[in-house]
Formats: C-alpha cells, structure tokens, sequence
C-alpha cells in the first residue's frame, strides 16, 4: 500500500513537471504576457493625469489641494469598488469581468480629453477608477487557476511589474504626448491603446479544463487550498477574521508612499528640485525603473523560500516585511538631503524597497483565503491598500498648501511603512478558517 501510495505521488509530481514543456505551460505564460501588456495600459491610463499635473492645474487655475482631489478621484471609487469586484470576479468568472473593465476604461479616458469643468473631469476619474477595480483581482484568480502555489509568486509578480513598466515609460512617453499634442490628445491616444488588447484578450483567453487543472496543481495544493476546503463561505465572513484587517492596514500603510510617488513625484521634481517639464518627464523615470526590479526580486524571492521548504505564508511575508522597512529608511531622509543625485538616489531605493511587497502581497491572498474566496480575499486587501492610496495625494496636497514644502510629506510616508512592516510581520500569520 505504501509503495502504491509513492508510486502514485510520483506520478503526479512527474505530471507536473510534464506540464511546464507542454504546449499548456506556453499557454498560460502567454496570459500573463497578456496580462502583463494590459497592466501597463491600466497604469497608462492611472499616470496621465499625473503627468499633466502642473498643466491642467494652470490651465483650470486649480490650488493644490484641488489638484490632490482631483488626483485621488480615481482611488476612493477604486477602493470601495474593488470589495464587490473580487466578489464578481470569483461569480462571474476573469475572461468575461475584465473583458467589461478593459472596455469602459479605455472609454472614460477618451472621454476625459472632452472635459471642460472641474465636476466633469471628477466624474470621470472616479468611473475610470470603478472600471478598473476588477483588474487586479482576475490577475490572481488566474494565476490561482493557471499556477501551484509553489510557483506562482513569479507571474503573480511578472503582471504587478505591468504598473513600474509603465510608470517608468509613462514620464518620458506622456511627456512627449504632451508637448506634441497637449494633454486633451494625450488621453485619446492612451485610451485608444485598450481596443486591441481586448480583442486578444476574447480571443486567447480561457480557463483551464479539469485534465489541466489537475496537471498543473498535482502535488502542490496546500492545506488552505485543498478540496477538503470547500465549504460554502459568505464573502462578510471574511471580515469575522482578524487576519483580514491587518492586511487591510498593512496595504493601506505601504501604498500610501507608493501613491505618493504616483501622484506627485513630478512636482516634487519641478517645485523642490528645480527641474523642467521636459527633464521631469526623464528623471522621474528613474524611481519607477527601479520599482520593476522590485516586484520582481520580492516575487522570485517567496518562491525561491517556498521551493527551499518554508511555510508558503512566511515566504510571502519576507519580502513584505523586509522591503516596507527598508523603504522607511530610505524615504525618511529624503527631505533634509542637499544634494540633487542622492536624493534621486534616495528616491529610487525607497520606491525599489516599497515594491518588494507588491508580488507578494497578491500571492499572499490566495496562500491565506479559502479557494473560493481568493479574488476576494485579495480585492479586500486591495481595498485597504487603495484607501491609503486615495488619501495619499489629498493629504499631500494639504500639507503643501499649508508648509509649501514636502518634509512632512515624506516622514508620513516612512512612519506607515513601518506600520506596514509591523502589521504583516506580527499579525498575518495562518491561513484562514472558514467561516459560514
């Protein structure tokens, strides 16, 4: 019984290994280069409005702290529309939700080049940020579908690189765009770049049938993802588990300083250090150069500590706790630094550090949530994260108006990192229990 047993999980890890050459592995690497290409037109899309910050606020005669509003319209909708997105994406399925998102976001971006009054330009911000909550969250139900845990941090990480490739290009491209065609033609080109993605995303995109499933997971499922694991739970009982708060808080504290990067590094370079439109649009590319190694590295690590025989749950946390903490201690002295190259310097070690979470925390989700319930587990996550990211770019545009300076801008952003670090490395620790 027992060699029957050996030679039985012999043959499931043997087909688990077949599948990696198979013309199977070909696919589902093509869906996360799929995904890959639409997280940098989702981002594409988050950036312009960033990029033509100082522009629009000249040309609408808009203070600070209604351009920070302005910039955070986006991300309250985003936050709060990501709790019933994870839901959907786990009723309704990842092709036919994002196929909706994919759609109407490039459409409200177009429409944004038409704008002619602050309440307008509003609206739609936050229509484009409801349009693009289920995005994110049909990344990992796929990769949960298309991956075993022990090596699914990689693409989880691969399509969260998707945001850094594209803040990275966005200065240098959006601010050619702008220069050429001012800031109107460029929303209508960054809206246009969605059509195309959506006819190959219809066209190429499936979920995996039972023969594959089984192929691709033989050997790996772990308790929390096991078939004995599927008990019907309610998408509140989620929120019964401590757990779930504390990743709620820890993403709320480490995208605060992401978003605070996303939103006002540009005029942090023109106002504090004194560079053009033009030469903004290259320097700041530098920081967000650095973010997609980031990802990378914190994605490639968890699954490096996973294969090496740590608790997937603490391979996921390394890279969370390290890089949060290490952020803080780069942003911190960000604004008492004289010298223009160090603090840029400063910068993109700060946002390299602050993008080691973002792999990881994905992946976190569907290692800690019941099977049925991982784009949800990770869209309530994203929700606490994009609050944080919503009120990053108001309480910037506050403290500027009141200091005219960034210093309290930056040692905000350092203390919740730290906060960050300390709610995922003490307090997320098991997978969940399912709740009815």
């Amino acid at each position: 019984m027992k060699n029957a047993h050996s030679a039985l999980t012999t043959d499931k890890l043997s087909a688990a290994s077949a599948v990696h050459a198979s013309p199977l592995s070909r696919l589902r690497w093509g869906i996360v280069l799929l995904l890959l290409i639409a997280a940098v037109v989702n981002y594409l899309d988050r950036a312009n409005l960033s990029i033509a910050n100082t522009t629009i606020a000249a040309e609408f005669g808009f203070s600070q702290t209604e351009m920070g509003l302005l910039l955070s319209a986006f991300l309250w909708p985003y936050a709060l529309a990501n709790l019933p997105a994870g839901w959907l994406v786990d009723k309704f399925g990842p092709k036919r939700m994002f196929s909706w998102a994919l759609g109407l976001w490039s459409s409200f971006t177009v429409l944004a080049a038409f704008v002619n009054s602050y309440s307008f330009f509003y609206g739609l911000r936050m229509l484009l940020g409801v349009s693009e909550s289920p995005f994110f969250t049909s990344g990992i139900k796929i990769t949960h579908r298309w991956f075993g845990d022990k090596e699914r941090g990689l693409p989880t990480a691969i399509i969260n690189t998707g945001s850094q490739i594209a803040n990275a290009i966005a200065p240098p491209i959006l601010t050619v765009l702008l220069l050429s065609f001012g800031w109107r033609g460029m929303f209508i080109a960054i809206g246009l770049m969605g059509l195309p993605l959506i006819l190959a995303w219809l066209k190429f995109y499936r979920d995996p049938d039972a023969r594959e499933d089984a192929l691709i997971h033989a050997g790996q499922r772990t308790v929390a993802d096991s078939d004995d694991s599927k008990a019907q739970t309610s998408w509140g009982a989620l929120f019964k588990q401590k757990t779930t708060w504390f990743m709620v808080l820890g993403n709320f504290s480490i995208m605060f300083t992401i978003w605070v990067y996303l939103t006002w590094l540009p005029g942090y370079l023109e106002k504090s250090l004194g560079f053009s439109l033009k030469a903004t649009g290259w320097i700041a590319s530098i920081p967000f150069l650095a973010g997609i190694f980031g990802v990378l590295v914190g994605g490639m690590l968890s699954d490096r500590l996973v294969r090496r025989g740590m608790k997937a749950i603490s391979a996921r946390k390394i890279p969370i706790v390290l890089g949060a903490a290490m952020a803080a201690c780069f942003v911190a002295p960000i604004p008492f630094v004289s010298s223009t190259p160090l603090a840029i310097t400063l910068l993109s070690l700060g946002y390299f550090c602050s993008q080691m979470p973002q792999g990881a925390i994905w992946t976190l989700a569907t290692d800690i949530a019941p099977k049925e319930q991982v784009a949800s587990l990770g869209a309530i996550q994203n929700f606490g994260g994009f609050l944080g990211a919503a009120m990053a770019p108001i309480v910037t545009g506050v403290i500027l108006d009141m200091t005219g300076k960034f210093t309290n801008v930056f040692l905000l952003g350092a203390a919740l990192l730290m906060l960050g670090a300390i709610s995922y490395g003490f307090f997320v620790r098991k997978p969940m229990k399912v709740i009815n």
